[in-house]
């Protein structure tokens, strides 16, 4: 039975998983790491090599312990977070730390645009949002601040293009995976051409970039040098798939452009898929779909269900002796706490912007309602709202910008075991809410893209029918639809605008 190999790479941990053609899981070794080395207040750094040396680690053990299954592992892919950029010399050495897409450093806006795109952007209203996002550049930064790296480097590479290149010896990247905070043209998947209207934003040369190939394209084959130190065969394939959120769309079975794919993970997203390119929101591109000849437009939502990590570790603490003893986790005793807590939280409303959107970049986080019987729990009720308030307002704006209607959504990522956290979403949106077999749903992603590449199914589609299984289904409850509805409506789609000069006033 011919089997994927998949290595996930999160924020928090990593795994290795093997998937069978029925989207069985068979096999999975986690790893968790401490995501962030840096101890700079926002500054979020980690070591590339920390990486490779647990894929390594995950490897051996799988090697080890799964001989025989591991020998009808037809291919292995690749899925890791986005927007991370590993900085390499002329031998391939990493420079320093890679900085992660959490890290909130600012780089100063030291150079003047090009004329042409100053005049370009003021007139569609977009400057702030232009230097929003190249301060948000973290090669800038480093070029501002560590002039003398800077000055070493050679290659520019997204953290997929980096463990690509540990694999197989080549220093190439899926187009899937491009995702980032580099001169990157996601409509016609490939770097921008130096006469292009957005690629002096970068401040990058061409010659930075790593070359691209499409998903389902062999990138390269395990070396003898790697089988050694992973037990890997080599010669094995390492087959393009895409970063970890456009895998767990194609994990959740989100094809046709009426179900939409929500992650409930560190960055909580929604996203689905469409052949038509379309801009989500505008200067905001839809990234290139692990798909082939799909985009995903997508609203970003970016420290999402890393709000519950927030909560738990500042207000939560003292359930954590309680739920080893009951064999629970935090979480589920938080979720067992809000369970009788009605919807609306009883008056509170969130505002889930502890990290601003760039379209967004004064924004921040913000509760309004409190009164004397709030307690922690009506808190953190209010936080999982706030986040589906956030998606949905970001969701029916997609679909006016696309001219589609979605009917249903698909769930993954951690909240998305929670069911009442599912339900929560189901009566948000107002719209049936389903849950697939696993909750590995970025490595099943990337084992569809395996089994097409390697002709075990003819289609993509075909490979979703085999292989992504519907176990649960969340249906609205009308009276919570109701409530939910007056707050979005009332309350929750008015508060920005009101709070938005108190914010800008909070900048000074």
């Amino acid at each position: 039975m011919p089997n994927a190999f998949v290595i996930d790479i999160g924020t928090q941990s990593m795994r290795g998983i093997v998937f069978d053609q029925h989207g069985n899981l068979l096999v999975k070794k986690q790893v968790k790491y401490k995501p962030y080395l840096s101890k700079q207040n926002g500054y979020m750094e980690q070591d590339p090599e920390m990486y490779w040396e647990v894929l390594c680690e995950i490897c051996r053990s799988v090697s080890e312990e799964n001989p025989l299954l591991l020998k009808e592992v037809v291919a292995m892919s690749v899925d890791t977070f986005r927007d991370t950029a590993v900085l390499l010399d002329a031998d391939r050495n990493v420079l320093r730390n890679c900085i992660l897409w959490s890290d909130q450093r600012m780089a100063k806006l030291d150079t003047k645009l090009p004329t042409l795109q100053r005049v370009a952007f003021s007139l569609v209203g977009m400057t702030r949002t232009i230097n929003a996002i190249r301060k948000k550049i973290k090669t800038t930064w480093v070029r501002q601040n560590q002039p003398e790296i800077w000055a070493k480097v050679d290659k520019v590479a997204h953290l997929s293009a980096y463990i690509n290149y540990k694999l197989t010896g080549n220093l190439v990247d899926c187009y899937a995976s491009a995702i980032g905070h580099l001169p990157f043209y996601n409509k016609k998947k490939r770097w921008f051409k130096e006469n292009e209207l957005l690629f002096p934003i970068f401040e990058l040369p061409l010659s930075m970039m790593t070359p691209l190939v499409s998903p389902g394209e062999v990138m390269g084959t395990i070396t003898a040098e790697v089988s050694a130190l992973t037990g890997l065969p080599e010669g094995l394939e390492i087959i393009a798939s895409g970063s970890d959120k456009g895998c767990e769309t194609l994990g959740v079975g989100c094809i046709d452009s009426d179900v939409a794919s929500i992650s409930f993970g560190t960055s909580s997203t929604v996203q689905f898929s469409s052949k038509k390119y379309f801009e989500p929101e505008p200067f905001m591109p839809s990234y290139p779909a692990v798909l082939k000849d799909y985009y995903n437009p997508e609203v970003q939502i970016f420290r999402g269900y890393w709000m519950i990590s927030w909560f738990k570790k500042n207000f939560a603490q003292h359930l954590e002796k309680r739920a080893a003893e009951e064999g629970k986790s935090v979480e589920e005793m938080m979720n067992e706490e809000i369970a009788s807590i009605p919807a609306g939280s009883d008056g509170l409303v969130l505002q889930p912007f502890w990290q601003a959107g760039l379209t967004t970049p004064e924004a921040k986080g913000a509760i309004i309602g409190f009164t004397d019987f709030h307690t922690r729990a009506h808190v953190y009720r209010a936080i999982i709202e706030g986040i589906d308030f956030a998606l949905r307002e970001g969701l029916e704006r997609m679909e006016r910008r696309g001219k589609i209607h979605i009917r249903q959504i698909s769930v993954s990522g951690g909240g998305s075991q929670s069911d009442l956290i599912c339900q929560i979403a189901a009566n948000v949106f107002n719209k049936p809410v389903r849950r697939v077999q696993t909750y590995e749903t970025s490595a099943l992603g990337a084992a569809i893209v395996v089994m097409t590449a390697k002709g075990v199914y003819p289609d993509a589609h075909s490979a979703v029918k085999a292989m992504v299984h519907y176990t649960d289904c969340f249906t609205p409850d009308p009276k919570c639809v109701r409530k939910y509805n007056e707050i979005y409506k009332n309350i929750y789609l008015k508060l920005y605008s009101k709070l938005q000069k108190f914010y800008l006033k909070l900048e000074d």
